[in-house]
Parts: C-alpha cells; structure tokens; sequence
C-alpha cells in the first residue's frame, strides 16, 4: 500500500533529479570536449597524449600493486613493460592516428627507445639527488621525478609527433 502523503504530494522530477539544467550543461560541454579532443591540431594531440599518459600511468599502478608479492623489481618491470606497450598502441592509434602509417611493430621499438630514455633519465636524476643529499625527503624525490617525467614527456610528445608524423595527404575519416 503507498503512504497517503505520496499520493497526494507527487514530487516533481526536479525534486528527485535537482535542476535538469546543469544536466544538459553538463552534456554539452562533455559533446564540445569530445568534439575538440576528436580534432587534429597541436592541442587536441596533446590533450589526446595527456590522456593516454594518465590511462597508462594508472595501468602501471594497478598492475604493480598486484604483482607486489613477486618483489618490487620484477613487479616494476612488468608494470613498465606492460604500460609503456599499451601507451605507445594507444599513442599510435588515437593520440597520433598513426595506424595506417605505422606497423605495430614499429611503434613499439620507436616509442619503446624514447620511453627507455625517459626511465633512464629520472633514474640518473634520483641518483644524482641521492648522491648530492645525504637523504633527501621522499616529497623533495617525487618532485625530481615530477618534473623529470614532465621533460622527458613534452620531448616524447615531439618525438613521436615526428615519428608519427603523416606522410601523406590525411585519410578521410
């Protein structure tokens, strides 16, 4: 049986849901956002490749904690290993669209070597903050590696935008 009071005080939708405005507002800047991340500029490439980078970086956090129990080492190069293989199929595919231009293959060993820079890069940069303070705080260490990372991404992101690069009138899509 229904509560009496339910019958005779119906609730709108915009007592049960809030205001459908900020809905469709929402709605709409989620089409404008995918319109302009569909786009082929400078930006929207970058976009597209902070994206996929944040995608892979999560990847490679899962994938760690649930191989911890092998040890951190094995756990680690798995982790990179498997990330940075999705990272560059999804470089190629979306962020650079680069699929019929180059093999998988390809983008594996290219993107591979500038992603293996980019390792060795914070590893030198953690050596040398280790060496040059006797113990520097782990804040001080994730923020060498912050910023490390973010270098070595932007030479990436020119890197495979060059390798990458169309070589022939773009494809109709």
């Amino acid at each position: 049986m229904a509560c009496p009071s339910l019958l005779r005080d119906r609730p709108t939708a915009a007592e049960f849901f809030g205001d459908v405005s900020h809905a469709r507002h929402l709605r709409r800047g989620v089409a404008l956002l995918q319109t302009r991340l569909r786009q082929d500029d400078l930006l929207a490439q970058f976009a597209r490749f902070v994206l996929v980078g944040g995608v892979s970086t999560a990847v490679y956090g899962l994938l760690y904690v649930s191989l911890l129990r092998l040890g951190y080492l094995p756990a680690h190069l798995f982790a990179t290993v498997a990330s940075s293989i999705l990272a560059n199929e999804m470089h190629r595919r979306l962020t650079f669209r680069a699929d019929d231009r180059v093999n998988w293959f390809s983008a594996q060993v290219e993107a591979g070597g500038v992603a293996l820079i980019g390792l060795l890069a914070t590893g030198v940069a953690l050596g040398w903050l280790n060496s040059s303070v006797s113990s520097a705080h782990v804040i001080l260490q994730v923020t060498v590696v912050t910023a490390v990372t973010a270098a070595i991404g932007l030479m990436r992101f020119v890197a495979l935008r060059w390798i990458f690069r169309p070589t022939g009138p773009p494809a109709a899509r």
